[in-house]
């Protein structure tokens, strides 16, 4: 499992927008220095906005703005979710490729695109047609007490 902590910025009926600061994971990755992520991270000062849907543990009733939460993610959902951004559209794209080649070599190169272009669509629809939207959503993991406040009540 995943986890990033951030602060609650907007409150939504099943669901909160979180800031993150994307250092965490970033710090421990061993491509760091080459990865669009990090590089994003370092030009927009390493903050994000994610929406986090409400868990078992956690609903969005419990959280307020400013509250600090902890967010998660399964690895599957990592891993499920590349596959399907990078391996689908080049799927549609080689399949477009081997279609245009009967038709000569720039018709391949144009199937190919359009295999591709149709691929993105495809893996911007699937999950919401197959219901798998919610596999690769955050989720609320915890509400975290900054210590003052503790302190604060004793």
């Amino acid at each position: 499992m995943l986890r990033e902590s951030g602060r609650v910025v907007a409150v939504e009926v099943d669901a909160v927008w979180v800031e993150t600061i994307r250092s965490t994971l970033c710090g421990r990755c061993a491509v760091k220095a080459g990865c669009g992520h990090g590089v994003l991270a370092r030009a927009t000062g390493g903050k994000g906005l994610v929406r986090a849907v409400e868990s078992i543990n956690l609903s969005a009733r419990d959280c307020a703005i400013d509250d600090e939460v902890v967010i998660e993610l399964p690895e599957s959902a990592i891993l499920r979710g590349s596959l399907l951004v990078y391996c689908l559209p080049l799927f549609f794209a080689l399949v477009g490729a081997v279609l245009g080649e009967a038709l000569g070599e720039l018709a391949a190169i144009g199937f190919f695109v359009s295999g591709l272009i149709v691929g993105f669509g495809v893996v911007r629809f699937l999950p919401a047609m197959m219901g798998l939207r919610e596999t690769f959503e955050p989720r609320l993991a915890s509400l975290r007490i900054p210590i003052t406040d503790v302190l604060a009540s004793h």
